[in-house]
């Protein structure tokens, strides 16, 4: 039977039900919407134009690639993996801004034609990706903080620099030759390795000497011209995900440079960007956190009066099938005990207090009854039967139980 037009029930909420429910969630996604927002702008001041020599903002790299040319060190910034391998030689500097951003088969093909080129090669800040094909005798040791530190090595450019703001990653090497500088607890945060044909490799822990806000720091400049300038013309890598060789790399012999296959397929996670891997994670971790706060109870119970009179006969049967459904004979079993207790007691003169206690309810019992008080304990407060026979049993003796008791 439906009700009057309008009406609301538990099954039907009325909009301000609604509302009430969801302005929460939905405040707390305003939030984040807004407080994303925010950061996004707040931050992408400080990451636009990071080490790009075109850039003057405080994280650019601009005041040094003007210092370096009035010394007369042109300044080429490339964003391909074929331009920069194809300036390596005696004359070039080729400095990689991020390293750990050129793919496995990138990275070979880089060291491959920098290592004997017999110019420089310098690296900002490689990690675990990059170190063990870009500089195979060095290890990769915790990081530390940047701040001034002092040179602590016999390389000349350090030595004219003096303290400088380095730190960063923090690297070890045993190899012949190589200089390591500006050391954190024994690790040195710039380390340069021999190379031949009077070629070198620097690897540099952080880059904080090359911004336009830290260059007239401490020795930074001087540091930063030294390892720039030491060849007449540096090139400045950006890896970019818009090289063709990161996207599709040629295979070992070379063969398929031009034609663009590769040795296999790219699976479907070799095609997914790796920010979005944290992105799902966040996503994960969101949608888990408002499942907890959802998850809540939202008040205490309300009883409703139920539209029509159900007898006490029917929910005691309903109950019944619920425990047999459930094999719940324990709890039956317990009801039982329960219910005949209660009714015992006054009948005793058993106080309420009392009624479910054996000390005070099982001789009141056997003052009445020739049975025997363990008989009588069994009874009332034994354990649960086994089968849904010994069930049955149990709730007859209950019944002729409270009989004897009310006709003697």
């Amino acid at each position: 039977m439906n009700g009057p037009k309008g009406s609301t029930t538990s099954m039907s909420p009325s909009t301000r039900q609604v509302w009430s429910r969801v302005r929460g969630l939905l405040l707390a996604v305003m939030l984040l919407v807004v407080g994303g927002i925010a950061m996004a702008a707040l931050r992408s001041g400080d990451h636009h134009g990071r080490l790009d020599p075109r850039s003057a903002d405080q994280n650019g790299s601009r005041a040094v690639a003007e210092l370096l040319k009035d010394r007369g060190v042109s300044t080429r910034v490339v964003t391909t993996l074929a331009d920069a391998t194809a300036a390596a030689g005696v004359d070039t500097t080729v400095l990689v801004t991020e390293p750990d951003m050129l793919t496995a088969t990138q990275q070979e093909d880089f060291r491959s034609a920098t290592a004997s080129a017999g110019g420089r090669t310098l690296l900002i800040a490689p990690g675990f990706a990059s170190v063990g094909t870009l500089a195979p005798d060095v290890d990769i040791e915790t990081r530390t903080e940047v701040s001034q530190r002092s040179p602590g090595c016999d390389l000349p450019a350090a030595q004219r620099a003096g303290s400088a703001d380095l730190g960063g990653e923090r690297y070890s090497t045993e190899a012949p030759g190589a200089d390591s500088c500006y050391p954190s607890d024994g690790l040195p945060s710039l380390v340069r390795l021999d190379a031949p044909n009077d070629g070198d490799t620097v690897l540099l822990g952080a880059p904080d000497i090359l911004y336009n806000d830290r260059l007239d720091k401490h020795g930074n400049a001087s540091l930063a011209l030294q390892l720039l300038g030491s060849r007449p013309e540096l090139v400045w890598y950006i890896p970019s995900l818009d090289d063709p060789s990161a996207a599709n790399p040629a295979d070992g012999d070379g063969d398929d440079q031009g034609s663009g296959e590769t040795d296999g397929e790219d699976t479907f996670f070799d095609l997914i960007p790796g920010g979005w891997l944290w992105g799902t994670l966040q996503l994960l971790v969101a949608a888990v956190l408002a499942a907890v706060w959802r998850a809540r109870r939202l008040g205490p119970l309300v009883t409703e009066q139920l539209p029509v009179a159900i007898r006490a006969s029917e929910t005691t049967e309903g109950r019944a099938r619920l425990y047999r459904k459930v094999n719940a004979r324990d709890r039956a079993a317990a009801s039982l005990r329960s219910a005949t207790r209660t009714r015992l007691a006054p009948l005793l003169g058993v106080s309420a207090a009392d009624t479910h206690s054996p000390e005070a309810l099982l001789p009141a019992v056997s003052a009445h009854l020739p049975h025997g008080e363990h008989d009588l304990r069994e009874l009332l407060f034994g354990a649960p039967p086994a089968d849904d026979t010994a069930l049955v049993r149990l709730a007859d003796q209950l019944d002729a139980l409270e009989r004897e008791v009310r006709t003697s």
